[in-house]
C-alpha cells in the first residue's frame, strides 16, 4: 500500500522508513483493539458449543496476526483457537496477499490438513465471501453486524450481496441463529 501510495503522491521512503511506519502503525491499530474490541453478541456462546461439540475451529483473517490476537484476546475467545490455528493473509503468506484472493484459505486449509469443501466458514464482507467462494469454502454469511452499526438497509444490502454475487448458502442474522444455518450447510 505505502508503494501505491508514494508512486500516487510523489514521495519515496527507504525500506527501513516503509518497515518502521508498518510496525508503528501496527502497533497502533493493535493497542486500540487490545481496548476497544469487542465480540458479537452469541459469539463466545456458539464457540463453546462447537468447542463442546469437537469442531475444529481456525481462524483465518486479511489482517496482520498480531491483531487478530489482540482481538481474540480482547473478546475473551482466544482460548477457542490454537496459535498455530490463527491465518494471516498479511503475515502468514509469503508474499503476503489479501482476501478476496483465496490463497489464505488455501494455506490454512493444507496447514490443517483438511478439504476445502468440507470446511464451513463465516464472513460478513464482500471480499472475505469472495475469498471463500474462489477457495471452494461453504459460506455462512452473517450480516447482523450491519443491522448493530449501520440499520437493516445495510444488513439486507449485504445478505442480497453476498447470496448474489459470493455464493452464501446460508445467511446468519444472529448468532443465535449459528446452529441452524451450520445444519443447513451440512445437510448440502
Amino acid at each position: 500500500m505505502l508503494n501505491g501510495l508514494q508512486k500516487k503522491h510523489g514521495f519515496t521512503m527507504t525500506p527501513e522508513e516503509v518497515d518502521a511506519y508498518v510496525d508503528r502503525e501496527l502497533g497502533a491499530v493493535t493497542a486500540k483493539l487490545s481496548e476497544k474490541c469487542q465480540s458479537c453478541p452469541g459469539v463466545p456462546e456458539q464457540l463453546e458449543a462447537l468447542k463442546q461439540a469437537g469442531y475444529p475451529m481456525s481462524v483465518v483473517s486479511t489482517s496482520a496476526k498480531p491483531r487478530v490476537v489482540a482481538s481474540l484476546k480482547k473478546t475473551g475467545i482466544d482460548h477457542y483457537f490454537a496459535d498455530e490455528h490463527v491465518y494471516s493473509a498479511a503475515t502468514s503468506l509469503n508474499p503476503p496477499s489479501s482476501k478476496p484472493d483465496p490463497a489464505i484459505y488455501n494455506y490454512a486449509c493444507k496447514q490443517l490438513g483438511v478439504k476445502n469443501e468440507d470446511c464451513v466458514t463465516v464472513e460478513d464482507s464482500k471480499s472475505g465471501a469472495t475469498a471463500a467462494m474462489r477457495a471452494g469454502i461453504p459460506l455462512i454469511g452473517y450480516v447482523g453486524v450491519y443491522g448493530i452499526e449501520e440499520g437493516k438497509e445495510k444488513m439486507e444490502e449485504m445478505a442480497k450481496l453476498l447470496t448474489e454475487q459470493c455464493n452464501a448458502k446460508v445467511i446468519m442474522y444472529d448468532w443465535k441463529d449459528f446452529p441452524e444455518c451450520l445444519k443447513k450447510i451440512e445437510a448440502l
